[in-house]
């Protein structure tokens, strides 16, 4: 019998069964629980702990690894694990079109909110992330992650992305505006279309600056609707940051699937990192001792200390 699959993905928090928008993607939109795939689903904060070293991860049954979101998809397509199965051809075109509609104008503008906005990144983000991985993965990761947002989001917008960043912004978010109130008008009476991770993150989220929420809580459709997938599918999940463990877990639990021998090699790297990084920007110097020298050997000891130097 083959081993079942591994997904490795952020742990939940604001509600959600998770916090980051790729794992909250295979999770809510990408069948892990629609379709009643056979997944182990391991919930972490510390990525160091997934065999890619990023999240989200899958383990398939024959043990290959795959850590690009849209590739676990399409992975679980192939093993017929898929929402949209059993779909007639024009509602699975349908499907696809507005997944492409999401990907093209809410996911910018979602990067932006939660990464780029500097009140939502300090006050929600950055908290969120900081309190919850180890140490000493929190002094330097969240701000690694925000980086790879912004490069993310600058792909995204391609080279018609303007210039100053207010005109990028009220672009953003218009084109956002504009596609909730389409996305609302499509579901109806609808129970289910599949383009919830980006909705239950921008209506669950603790945001202080929220423009683009307060727009799709006055949706009241979009908002029964989401609170309808995370009741049915999501129950239990959603905690705040998991609390600290005082004792190993046991054989089922989710949270450390590799044992304490990785937790410490991930610690003792993450200070490798924090202190190369201190080198080599300069914040640390190491400096060696002179020896005394005679008044005679002064002014040769001076041109080696210059060379040095």
């Amino acid at each position: 019998m083959a081993a079942p699959m591994e997904l490795f993905c952020w742990a939940g928090g604001w509600g959600l069964p998770s916090v980051d928008l790729d794992s909250l993607a295979v999770l809510v939109r990408t069948y892990a629980r629609f379709t009643g795939a056979p997944l182990k689903v391991h919930k972490i904060t510390n990525p160091w702990r997934s065999p890619s070293g990023t999240l989200p991860a899958l383990r398939t049954s024959h043990g290959e690894v795959i850590s690009v979101p849209h590739k676990i998809i399409t992975h679980l397509r192939k093993e017929k694990y898929n929402a949209d199965y059993d779909l007639s051809a024009r509602q699975g075109a349908d499907t696809l079109a507005f997944m492409s509609l999401l990907e093209e104008k809410l996911l910018p503008v979602l990067i932006h909110t939660f990464w780029v906005d500097s009140k939502n990144y300090v006050e929600v983000t950055r908290k969120w992330y900081a309190e919850a991985m180890p140490f000493p993965l929190n002094f330097f990761l969240p701000g690694r992650m925000q980086r790879q947002h912004l490069e993310r989001l600058q792909l995204l917008c391609g080279e018609h992305r303007p210039e100053d960043e207010e005109e990028l912004e009220k672009e953003l978010y218009q084109e956002a505006l504009e596609c909730l109130t389409l996305l609302a008008q499509r579901l109806g009476s609808q129970k289910f279309f599949f383009g919830d991770a980006y909705l239950v993150l921008l209506l669950q989220a603790k945001l202080p600056s929220g423009k683009l929420q307060a727009h799709l809580r006055g949706l009241p459709t979009l908002c029964a609707y989401c609170t309808h997938i995370l009741s049915l599918y999501f129950p239990w999940d959603g905690a705040e940051v998991p609390p600290p463990r005082q004792t190993p877990a046991g054989p089922e639990t989710e949270e450390e699937p590799y044992g304490r021998q990785n937790q410490i090699l991930s610690v003792l790297a993450g200070l490798a990192a924090m202190v190369g990084y201190a080198l080599l920007s300069g914040i640390v110097s190491i400096q060696r001792a002179a020896p005394a020298r005679t008044p005679a050997t002064r002014a040769l000891g001076m041109a080696e200390e210059d060379e040095e130097e």
